[in-house]
C-alpha cells in the first residue's frame, strides 16, 4: 500500500509515519500540513490511502476528500479528528471517507483500521473480476453511483468495511443494482459460479460479516438505546428478536445470540440504498 499523510500538526504525522514504518504496512509517498498543499500532491502521487485531519488550514477534511473524489475516486480516506459532533462525522462519510478515527490516537486502533482498509483495497482488486460478469457495466443517469455510496455509507456505520464477506456484499449489491435485478440467494450462487468461487465459502464470509454488524448495533442499543445506529438499522436490516438476543449475550444473560438473516438484510440495505439516508 502507498499512503499520503495530512494534518497541521507534526507530531500526528510523525505517531502515523512511525505506525505504519514500524508495521511494515507499506510505503509513504508523501505528507502535507494544509489542504491546498495536499491537494495537489495526491493527485500526482495518487496513493492507495490517505490519513487526513477534518479541521486544516486553507482547505477542511471534507472538502479535499470531495475534491480528490471527484477526480480519482479509487483513492480511499481515512478521517482523523478530535471532533465529536454527529453532524460534522457524518458529513465526512458522504464526502467518501472510509473510515472516522478520534484524537488522541490509539496506536492498536490505527492499525487494525489501516490493515481493514488495505484488505479492502486488496479484496477490491481480486473482486474486479465480477466486472466481467455484469454486461453494461457502465453506469448510467438512473443515480446508481449515488445508491452504491449510500450502500457504503450504510456498512461503515455498521463498522463492517473491510471484511472480506462486506466486499462480497458491495459486489452483489452492485451486481443487482446495475442490472436492476432482485435479491435471491441464487443470485450470489449464479455470480459465484461464473467467477469460479465456492457459493458456500461466499456465503460464509457474509454471514460472518453480517453478524459482524448485529454485534455492534447490539453494542450501540446497550451503551443508548436512542443511539442513531440502534434505532435506525434494529427492524430494517436485522430484527428486534435477533438483535435483543445480541444484547442479551454481551450482557451474559444468554449463551447464544442473536442469528444472521441474509435475505432481511440484503434486502433492508438495498431498501435504504435506494432512499435517501
Amino acid at each position: 500500500m502507498r499512503y499520503y499523510i495530512v494534518d497541521d500538526d507534526i507530531n500526528i504525522v510523525k505517531i502515523l509515519s512511525n505506525i505504519i514504518e514500524e508495521k511494515n504496512m507499506g510505503d509513504i509517498v508523501g505528507h502535507s500540513h494544509d489542504g491546498e498543499k495536499a491537494l495537489k500532491e495526491i493527485l500526482i502521487y495518487n496513493p492507495d490511502i490517505v490519513l487526513v485531519d477534518l479541521l486544516m488550514p486553507k482547505l477542511d477534511g471534507n472538502t479535499l476528500v470531495k475534491e480528490v473524489k471527484s477526480v480519482r475516486p479509487k483513492i480511499n480516506f481515512i478521517m482523523i479528528s478530535q471532533v465529536s459532533d454527529k453532524e460534522l462525522i457524518s458529513d465526512s462519510y458522504y464526502s467518501g471517507i472510509e473510515f472516522f478515527i478520534s484524537k488522541p490516537l490509539n496506536n492498536i486502533e490505527v492499525e487494525k483500521v489501516v490493515n481493514k482498509i488495505a484488505e479492502k483495497i486488496r479484496m477490491e482488486r481480486i473482486l474486479n473480476n465480477i466486472r466481467k460478469v455484469v454486461k453494461d457495466e457502465k453506469i448510467g443517469e438512473d443515480g446508481s453511483i449515488d445508491i452504491i455510496r449510500r450502500m457504503k455509507y450504510i456498512l461503515s456505520t455498521l463498522g463492517m468495511l473491510g471484511a472480506k464477506g462486506t466486499n462480497d456484499i458491495i459486489t452483489i449489491g452492485e451486481y443487482i443494482i446495475q442490472n436492476r435485478k432482485t435479491y435471491s440467494e441464487s443470485c450470489i450462487d449464479n455470480i459465484c459460479n461464473q467467477l469460479g468461487e465456492n457459493p458456500r465459502t461466499v456465503k460464509q464470509r457474509i454471514r460472518r460479516s453480517i453478524k459482524e454488524g448485529l454485534i455492534n448495533v447490539a453494542n450501540a442499543g446497550i451503551e443508548d438505546y436512542y443511539a442513531d445506529t440502534f434505532q435506525q438499522y434494529l427492524n430494517t436490516l436485522f430484527d428486534f428478536e435477533n438483535v435483543k438476543a445480541e444484547m442479551d449475550r454481551i450482557r451474559g444473560n444468554k449463551m447464544a445470540g442473536g442469528k444472521v438473516n441474509m435475505n432481511k438484510f440484503f434486502e433492508g440495505l438495498l431498501f435504504l440504498s435506494e432512499n435517501s439516508l
